[in-house]
């Protein structure tokens, strides 16, 4: 061996030993409660999420018993409308979605080359927030306060709180916290597949999975936060008596079924998706060759997202829509048939063309393929209106949603958790434990809910208790619960592989010799993530690229020391991947935690009317987001550039639109502003229902004067804030501060003169849809202000402690985004409740 192999090797070995050191984080019970490294966070994410499927799948094993004979008596009809309601708002809100996210905290780092994704703390943040308020939602049902109108919860019977009790309000406002986590977590899988991509990984040579989880992210920011603004509207309906769903009041109980609908089916395809990359990654290992149709794979995925969001009404055939109506929808319902099938014949021909090695994983992902079809034709059937007028409100449906919700997301969770156990665990589970559930499984799943077609088409209605022996469907009923009972069986293997799991002997590393990135990992890596960050030249580097697997594990890429003694990773430019700076993520802290405890304080106390109790823990939110602020972003580096091998220095630091932060913001304010589009939605939707809206009596509403006001401060306020970030960055720091007081000074009056308007007027909000749906816009509007006078006082205190500079101004640009959404908030507000329709 020569001198300079010697050197070289040595030199691997002292960073190897570096790395190791400076990256052990604090052990203990501040670790157990506090890490936010990504493996860490997402494996606490999947088994809390495995955790809540347990328990829907209990509740519905109750609703089968109850369901098993005619005029049975198991559980009294009160107590059956929680178990539906609970198990469908579990099932979807508590498992689905959560299930995708935890998933990708964990493999998205990994499929990318990066140490974690940027904002590893937001992850903790969603990580709590999911499981306070699942635990908030799910725990009702013990004290006989479970919601009980449906996951669904059409008004009025909802709203009207003589009609229903407090579980309406665990419901609504417990899942609006977990809506939360979901939005964050979409936040957070944004800017990591398209900021924290290793060098060389064009968007074209991105994992199908990454592609998909993009998909899947934009959806969620379009899908739930229009709930959110429904929410808001139900709430204020039971708390306050405004009456946006009561008819006799000029509202409409349909607004609420277009709101909840917009993001309901999507949910579905948001929950699909996720499981079809799944299959994206385990389908070539398994053929031994690269995926067939690459592009057209990512375009039915793209197409599938788009067509997924012109199919809510679909879901209201049976509500007197214009027919025109019905022949959009259900002509969009049938054609997103076309890009789920091309992804489907994908990978079938990429079996086809390969060599097949079967394998438990590629067992489920088969089995679940076969169920998705017969649920995907089933619902080309109830795209048809005429066939859904029959088939609505029976089991008919039950049974097709469920067939694509076994066969789209259920089993392909369970492909994915045998093909990756060995990366999370370095541990395989037992293939004889593995098919024996998947037989479990594929008969049960069928011996259920097939028989639910023909009962549904004999007349079994849905959400009943009970049935009449007279109807003749009592062998259909205890065949679905026979099956439910063998798919229960399917799932106790399953856990008892996993209980089994720790005492198994260590796999080799990437033990299904697949081509993809994640499988660098090593089972015995420590949490500081890859080795060095590798350059991609191919979608399957480990089978691609000579030594690849050598190359990164000796250091032999890029940033393979940690001489700073800080966890850190590259960004990258959107498209095609270029290295831009090296940014430093944040490690265990409490403040995600103690955020997420304080954000649901608001949430349960308002549920039980403590609302000072409620103002209190939002006041405390906000110091801890402060705080959490000003001690773990925009840090200002001790030097401002870096090397990180390759003869290429990097930055520690940039701002705009090349940085990780003002990519969440822009990505945040996206989601708001698809809130408040919910909200002017119902503005409109109840000028288009109603002749009389305003009402005569009302026509005047807020009047002219103050909306004009408050759009003139509001638009002064941003061009103040514009201004700032301007001058500031030619260096006129006192010019930049006198700026920012007037962007303070206007926000604050745009509060004043926004809810002048309807105060001034004497608009009850209780009388009537018309001034309730003015306050509700005027508040919003306001609210916003109020946060940007906060966030401009933050920019404020942070260059008076010379924490923002012209060098260094994350700060101010992120803000003026947000300045920019509300700029467009209030101009779209006032135009409308003062110019429209009076003015029109």
């Amino acid at each position: 061996m020569s001198l300079h192999d010697q050197d070289d090797i040595a030199l691997r070995e002292a960073q190897e030993v570096r790395l190791r050191k400076v990256w052990e984080p604090p052990k203990g019970l501040f670790l157990r409660w506090t890490d936010t490294n990504n493996n860490q966070v997402g494996v606490w994410y999947v088994l809390t999420a495995f955790g809540f499927m347990l328990f829907a799948g209990v509740l519905a094993l109750i609703i089968r018993m109850q369901l098993a004979v005619p005029d049975n008596d198991l559980v009294e009809a009160g107590t059956f409308n929680q178990l539906f309601t609970l198990h469908g708002s579990v099932m979807m809100f508590l498992f689905a979605v959560p299930m995708f996210e935890a998933v990708s905290i964990i493999l998205l780092p990994q499929l990318l080359g990066a140490r974690d994704l940027p904002f590893p703390r937001l992850s903790a943040f969603g990580y709590w927030s999911f499981l306070i308020g699942g635990v908030f939602v799910s725990g009702s049902i013990f004290f006989d306060a479970a919601p009980d109108g449906g996951w669904f919860m059409y008004p009025p019977l909802t709203t009207r709180t003589d009609l229903s009790g407090l579980g309406a309000d665990i419901w609504m406002l417990g899942l609006s916290f977990i809506e939360v986590s979901s939005v964050a977590a979409a936040v957070e899988l944004i800017v990591g597949v398209l900021k924290c991509r290793p060098p060389g990984m064009r968007l074209n040579l991105m994992p199908l999975y990454a592609w998909y989880i993009l998909v899947v992210a934009v959806m969620i920011l379009f899908a739930f936060p229009p709930l959110i603004a429904g929410d808001v509207l139900f709430e204020m309906e039971r708390l306050l008596d405004w009456p946006f769903f009561d008819a006799s009041r000029g509202g409409d109980p349909l607004l609420w079924q277009h709101l909840f609908w917009i993001f309901g089916h999507p949910e579905v395809y948001i929950v699909f998706l996720p499981s079809i990359a799944l299959f994206a990654m385990l389908v070539p290992t398994f053929a031994r060759r690269h995926l067939l149709g690459y592009p057209w794979i990512v375009l039915a995925a793209v197409g599938t997202a788009f067509l997924s969001f012109g199919l809510w009404v679909h879901h209201m055939f049976a509500t007197g829509l214009p027919k025109i109506s019905l022949a959009f929808f259900s002509a969009a319902s049938e054609a997103v048939a076309i890009p789920t099938a091309v992804q489907i014949f994908v990978f079938i021909v990429t079996l086809w063309a390969g060599r097949v090695v079967w394998s438990t994983p590629l067992l489920y992902a088969a089995g679940s393929l076969a169920i998705f079809v017969i649920g995907g034709l089933t619902g080309v059937m109830v795209a048809v209106a005429p066939f859904d007028w029959q088939a609505h409100d029976t089991y008919f449906v039950v049974a097709h949603l469920h067939y694509v919700l076994i066969g789209g997301t259920l089993m392909p969770l369970f492909a994915g958790l045998y093909y990756y156990w060995p990366l999370v665990t370095g541990k395989k589970l037992s293939d004889r434990l593995g098919r024996t559930a998947f037989w479990l499984i594929f008969v049960g799943a069928n011996m259920c809910f097939f028989p639910m077609h023909l009962s549904g088409l004999e007349g079994m209605p849905r959400r009943v208790f009970t049935y009449p022996e007279e109807l003749g469907l009592g062998g259909l009923n205890l065949a679905s619960t026979i099956g439910s009972f063998v798919i229960a069986a399917g799932v106790a293997v399953i856990v008892l592989d996993l209980y089994r799991s720790p005492w198994r002997q260590k796999a080799p590393r990437n033990p299904w010799a697949a081509g993809t990135l994640e499988w660098l990992a090593h089972p015995d890596d420590e949490n500081w993530g890859i080795r060095s960050i590798p350059l991609i030249e191919s979608r399957y580097p480990i089978w691609d690229q000579e030594d690849f697997v050598r190359k990164v594990d000796e250091g032999r890429y890029f940033l393979p020391d940690a001489e700073e003694g800080r966890r850190e990773t590259i960004v990258t430019s959107v498209l095609d991947a270029r290295p831009v700076s090296v940014i430093r993520l944040g490690g265990p802290s409490w403040l995600p935690m103690l955020t997420a405890v304080a954000l649901g304080g608001v949430f349960i106390l308002t549920t039980y009317h403590f609302y000072w109790a409620a103002l209190a823990s939002g006041m405390l939110t906000l110091a801890l987001v402060l705080t959490w602020l000003w001690t773990g972003t925009a840090e200002i580096p001790e030097k401002p550039r870096k090397p990180i091998g390759h003869g290429l220095e990097l930055p520690l630091y940039i701002s705009g639109d090349a940085a990780p932060g003002w990519w969440a913001m822009f990505i945040t304010m996206m989601a708001d502003a698809t809130a408040f589009s919910g909200l002017v939605f119902g503005y409109y939707f109840f000028w288009t229902r109603h002749e009389d809206f305003p009402p005569m009596a009302m026509a005047d509403g807020p009047g002219v004067w103050w909306p004009m006001v408050a759009l003139a401060v509001g638009l002064a306020s941003w061009l103040a804030t514009v201004g700032a970030r301007e001058v500031h960055a030619c260096g006129k720091i006192a010019l930049a501060r006198v700026l920012v007081l007037v962007g303070i000074a206007a926000s604050l009056a745009g509060i004043y003169a926004g809810l002048a308007g309807p105060w001034l007027s004497g608009m009850d909000p209780q009388m009537h849809s018309y001034p309730a749906i003015v306050w509700t816009l005027a508040i919003w509007t306001t609210a916003h202000c109020g946060v940007a006078a906060i966030m401009l006082a933050y920019v404020l205190a942070r260059s008076l402690a010379g924490k923002m500079t012209p060098a260094h101004d994350a700060d101010i640009r992120n803000v003026t985004v947000y300045m920019h959404f509300l700029a467009l908030t209030v101009a779209v507000t006032y135009l409308t409740i003062g110019l429209f329709p009076e003015l029109a």
